[in-house]
């Protein structure tokens, strides 16, 4: 896992290279437990 400092606001979340969550695209903050529910679905 790595964190890469931002700024504007933007919240990405990758898993293996491939985007799961973002806060910039969807235009929203991460409901609770969303993001990791979401990186659970990708790994498998």
């Amino acid at each position: 896992m790595k964190l890469i400092q931002s700024s504007g606001g933007a919240f990405e979340v990758e898993v293996d290279g491939r985007r799961v969550f973002s806060k910039k695209g969807l235009g929203r903050h991460a409901e609770a437990g969303e993001v990791v529910r979401l990186i659970k679905q990708s790994l498998g």
